[in-house]
């Protein structure tokens, strides 16, 4: 009985662990590419073997990082700024009630129709798609923090404030506490939003980064390109949000995150 719960236990591990999803995508894009050229939908192989070549001539690397330096300045920035922010507006309903109808106008507009006001305003240099990459996270930031607050069991805050505790204390000891799990949620968001915006971002105007590998395959009509591309924007974002949830799991787990 030990043993099947072992065999159990190292089956749920591995399902957990996505790996059997890769092998499933990673087969049936190999199946679906015997039906046409390398020009249309390389195999996993030819996309691997462009992969080893962009990395041999170290370009592959180079767009990596440039995209991930770019990801971590404008992420962060948004925590910085969403995560303060956010905890200020969900204490006070008369702010949030002033700031939920801007938020509700400007979330809706997406960060790419803002490009060509942000090359304008910022130029074409990294400070524009930076600025990109701010306006793209830092509305899940805000509106999950501000939701996290807000949703404080008022029971708690009343307790709190019979034992004598003053209005900034109850702020830091129950309603901060109580908003992680949203504010947590709301930067692993943030994080997916700013990789489809530098790439989106890089596509349009670049001169480095996988946006622009992804984008300048088709002058070359290496298609193969533009999937190691995808390929490789498709690791990093699985990669990072897998840290993301192992230091939320053993950071943050007596704030209720799992």
């Amino acid at each position: 009985m030990e043993k099947k719960h072992q065999k159990d236990s190292i089956a749920v591990k591995i399902l957990k662990s996505g790996i059997i999803s890769w092998i499933i995508i990673i087969l049936a894009w190999g199946l679906g590419s015997l039906n046409y050229d390398e020009y249309f939908l390389p195999s996993p192989a030819e996309t691997a073997t462009s992969m080893g070549t962009l990395f041999e001539s170290g370009r592959l690397q180079a767009d990596i990082l440039a995209s991930i330096g770019r990801v971590i300045r404008g992420w962060l920035l948004a925590v910085l700024a969403g995560v303060p922010l956010g905890l200020v507006v969900g204490s006070f309903k008369a702010v949030r009630w002033l700031v939920e109808p801007i938020l509700s106008f400007f979330r809706f507009v997406p960060a790419i129709a803002l490009t060509t006001l942000f090359l304008m305003w910022f130029g074409v240099g990294d400070k524009s798609k930076i600025a990109l990459i701010i306006y793209a996270s830092f509305f899940p930031i805000f509106v999950n923090t501000i939701a996290g607050v807000a949703s404080t069991d008022e029971s708690l805050i009343e307790a709190a404030s019979c034992m004598g505790a003053k209005k900034i204390k109850i702020f830091f000891t129950v309603m901060v506490p109580s908003a992680v799990s949203n504010v947590y949620t709301g930067i692993r968001l943030g994080l997916s939003s700013s990789i489809i915006c530098i790439i989106a971002a890089e596509m349009l105007v670049g001169s480095d980064g996988l946006g622009y590998l992804i984008n300048s395959s088709k002058l070359y009509y290496k298609t193969s390109w533009a999937f190691a591309g995808i390929v490789s924007l498709a690791v990093i974002g699985f990669l990072a949000d897998r840290l993301l949830q192992l230091i939320g799991k053993k950071a943050l787990k007596h704030f209720g995150v799992k």
